[in-house]
């Protein structure tokens, strides 16, 4: 045998073991990590024809509209796909027979995929699930995806906790899935059977449907509530640098202010139940799958970059429909209503106080104070997110003005309360979750507000420097919460959101249906939550604030 040196150097990154020096896939480093090297030699070895269903399979494809996975095992840790012989990805039939079985009523779950009979036998349905494959060599892009942890850190801890992980997934697959029947059947049954694939689909198939994995990019199936957005900020990087919009913000957004509220009004053990029973959760009782599921339907994507040499990062500017849709037809009518307010009103609350994805406790600095990069190359901070489309503007703008935050926020938690009284769980308000940081409790927070002249903002300066002069004569030692437990430091979360809310009225026009419509003004109302923590910069902070000429203190209301 030839003496060859570190003979492992030959064998697939896929069949080493995984130990240091050979192959770690969760260990991303500067340059080529041993994931990319995985991923590239699945693909330089993979088949490039698509499998073919035969003549005697009813076929239709589908577009995913983000990323899609299916659970095939674990290497160090990294979810990949399922591979076929030939090594391309695809989707089990017995994992589409399960999708398709909670689609349907007892009468077509009987028929299309058997039943249980007297003697406990199974008694087959006429239909045979040939699974999913795709299309195209599509797959093959951008397969490494990065997963980033952030509830631990954000709401319960001012600690930083967890870190990026990656795993495999499909980016924007276009699928072909296969059906077949034992007996003939008519044009129009198959109809209603690839209709019940799409209800299927709607709720996400494969792995972390709940954070949006696995949807289709349109969907027939009417969701529970929907809304149109558009925004822009920071986009994340995938391992090659390349930028990508992650709509899974949306739901890592209103997973953690749904913990923020119900934190504030039970216990936090209770509180965590319930956002399990919502969005899902992996970790308690053998795992919970969600009782919501999320769509993003994209109109309008641009993906570009803002910065210079290390400051350079990429951008989106965005706009869609974010669709909220039940994964249990049998909920109840009232609970399904419940949660129907709830999670309108979730939506609304991350719009109102904040935004979506990176940055999102500042206001976007490009729009509201872009003489903040005059001085030289400097990170971009910030998001801005707005209402798009009159029924939106309509019917999701509850904040008008600034008095009016004070009655959207008791109906926040009004819906929040209902929903826990429907699950069973008590409402303890003077019981809740006191060590989360920003557990969503009078006691816990303050917000303060003013409508603004135009697009100025009173605020964003002080977010980098002092906000007054020091004046030890008048016992005003300090002035500042740049780089605070306020504002917060690299790796360090601050306690406060600073959020610029477009300014929306409704003006009379004959031509709408209702005899009026949204207008849109120049003006913004500022708002700045906090959540105070005792210290002298925080205290002196809330001092400065309260005796503000413009800011007023809108939540708790003062009685």
């Amino acid at each position: 045998m030839p003496n060859i040196e570190n003979p492992h150097r030959h064998i697939p990154m896929m069949f080493r073991a995984q130990v240091g020096g050979r192959c770690q896939l969760n260990y991303i480093n500067q340059g080529e990590s041993d994931i990319d090297r995985w991923a590239k030699e699945w693909v330089e070895r993979a088949d490039d024809i698509p499998p073919q269903f035969s003549s005697q399979v009813q076929t239709k494809t589908y577009e995913i509209g983000w990323r899609f996975v299916t659970n095939g095992g674990q290497d160090d840790g990294v979810i990949r796909p399922v591979m076929g012989a030939q090594g391309v990805p695809f989707y089990p039939g017995s994992s589409m027979k399960g999708a398709f079985r909670r689609a349907c009523n007892v009468t077509q779950r009987e028929r299309y995929c058997g039943k249980q009979t007297s003697n406990k036998d199974m008694e087959p349905g006429i239909l045979r699930f040939h699974g999913g494959y795709p299309t195209d060599k599509r797959w093959q892009d951008k397969l490494v995806d990065i997963v980033h942890p952030q509830q631990g850190w954000q709401v319960q801890s001012s600690q930083k906790a967890g870190g990026a992980f990656a795993l495999m997934s499909l980016y924007q697959p276009e699928l072909c899935f296969g059906i077949s029947s034992t007996i003939p059947l008519a044009q129009e049954e198959w109809d209603s059977i690839w209709q019940l694939w799409s209800q299927a689909l709607t709720a996400g198939i494969g792995c972390r449907v709940s954070a949006g994995y696995g949807q289709p990019k349109t969907s027939k199936v009417k969701p529970l509530y929907q809304t149109q957005l558009k925004g822009q900020g920071i986009a994340p990087k995938l391992l090659d640098g390349s930028a990508e919009f992650r709509p899974n913000i949306f739901r890592a957004a209103l997973r953690g202010h749904a913990l923020r509220i119900f934190g504030g009004l039970t216990s936090a053990e209770n509180a965590e139940k319930a956002v399990g029973q919502l969005f899902g959760d992996t970790q308690r009782d053998g795992g919970v799958v969600g009782l919501l599921t999320m769509g993003f339907e994209t109109t309008r994507l641009k993906l570009g970059d803002f910065g210079r040499g290390s400051w350079k990062v990429p951008t989106y500017e965005v706009e869609g429909k974010l669709n909220w849709f039940l994964t249990q037809k049998s909920l109840p009518t009232e609970q399904q209503q419940a949660l129907k307010n709830f999670i309108a009103y979730l939506t609304r609350f991350a719009m109102v106080l904040g935004g979506f994805g990176r940055s999102w406790r500042r206001a976007d600095h490009r729009l509201f104070y872009p003489e903040y990069y005059d001085a030289g190359s400097k990170g971009l901070i910030g998001c801005h997110w707005q209402w798009q489309e009159n029924q939106a503007l309509m019917f999701d703008v509850k904040v008008r003005k600034p008095e009016h935050l004070s009655r959207f926020l008791a109906e926040v938690q009004t819906m929040a309360t209902t929903w826990l009284n429907l699950q069973g769980l008590p409402v303890t308000p003077n019981n809740y979750a006191r060590n989360w940081r920003e557990a969503w409790h009078p006691d816990k927070v303050k917000i303060f507000g003013y409508v603004t002249d135009g697009d100025y903002s009173e605020a964003i300066e002080w977010l980098h420097g002092p906000y007054r002069e020091a004046k030890p004569a008048l016992g005003i030692r300090r002035g500042s919460i740049y780089k605070t437990s306020i504002t917060g430091q690299m790796s360090k979360i601050g306690r406060l959101w600073h959020r610029m809310y477009p300014v929306i009225k409704v003006v009379k026009d004959d031509k709408a249906p209702t005899g009026k419509a949204p207008f849109k003004t120049p003006n913004y109302i500022e708002f700045l939550t906090i959540f105070p923590d005792g210290t002298p910069e925080s205290n002196d902070f809330i001092d400065f604030l309260m005796n503000h000429e413009g800011f007023q203190l809108l939540w708790p209301a003062q009685n």
